[in-house]
């Protein structure tokens, strides 16, 4: 950025202390280029174009490094990467649809993704129930891998049981974990995707309902969308969950997509 121009004295002007001068960009043109004379040295004024377009780009390094550093914190809270490796790669594009239910279950999870900004200020849950093999897995890991790609929310993927595990795992005295942190690394979180719910098709024990009130009831007080992946139908779900967890699911809109259609696991391209 730099002109070559001779300055006529008439194009300049004083204002404030400042000498307006006419200049050329060689990537955006001609400004007014402002010269400050500061204890007998002049500072020259860049392109306001150019500055603007530094700044901006200073300023979503910056978001970047900030979302690494928040997401990096409750990845450490929770013990492991916020999307276990198995299902780092799953998005909404790579899911194949085979049928008009699968068709109709990845369009209402692009939705989902697309209206998150007011979702989150919402805080409307999304249950995805029905037949094992279906998918539900892979669409639940994919919202939340779509999310954190395109936009600066976090998510967490985790199975009702690898989250027990993990709380038993704090009553070691040698555990550097503590319950309360892992309860916060999974409320805190923009979305949380909850899987396995009742797999074990037993009745849930008192600790079970218990931690599933504590994460489902602190996302709900502060407003925060959780998605629920269960084999149960609807009607069965409060079985696993208790009724004030189903209840605090459902309650601002929250949706059941049905997963009522045969198992794709073990066939071609699935």
């Amino acid at each position: 950025m730099r002109s070559e121009k001779v300055i006529a004295m008439s194009d300049v002007k004083q204002v404030a202390g400042q000498r307006i001068q006419p200049a050329h960009c060689d990537d955006h043109g001609p400004f007014e280029q402002r010269v400050t004379v500061l204890l007998g040295r002049e500072i020259v004024g860049r392109c306001p174009e150019c500055e603007r377009k530094e700044r901006t780009e200073r300023e979503a390094k910056q978001r970047a490094e900030d979302i690494r550093i928040k997401r990096e914190a409750m990845a450490k809270k929770l013990g492991a990467a916020l999307i276990p490796k198995r299902f780092a790669d799953r998005t909404l594009d790579n899911y194949q649809v085979e049928h008009e239910g699968q068709r109709k279950a990845l369009a209402f999870c692009r939705r989902y993704v697309a209206a998150f900004a007011e979702i989150e200020r919402t805080g409307r849950c999304l249950m995805l129930l029905g037949q094992p093999g279906t998918g539900k897995t892979h669409l639940g890991a994919a919202m939340a891998n779509d999310l954190m790609r395109a936009t600066s929310a976090t998510a967490v993927y985790r199975t009702v049981g690898s989250i027990l595990q993990s709380i038993r795992a704090t009553y070691d005295r040698n555990n550097e974990q503590s319950e309360a942190d892992i309860l916060s690394s999974l409320i805190e979180p923009s979305l949380l995707v909850l899987d396995e719910v009742g797999v074990s098709k037993e009745q849930p024990s008192d600790f079970e309902l218990t931690t599933l009130f504590a994460i489902i009831n602190g996302r709900y007080e502060q407003m925060r969308p959780t998605v629920v992946i269960s084999n149960l139908s609807g009607d069965q779900l409060p079985l696993a969950m208790g009724e004030r967890c189903v209840d605090r699911l459902r309650e601002g809109g929250g949706v059941v997509v049905p997963f009522d259609w045969e198992s794709q696991r073990g066939k071609e391209g699935f």
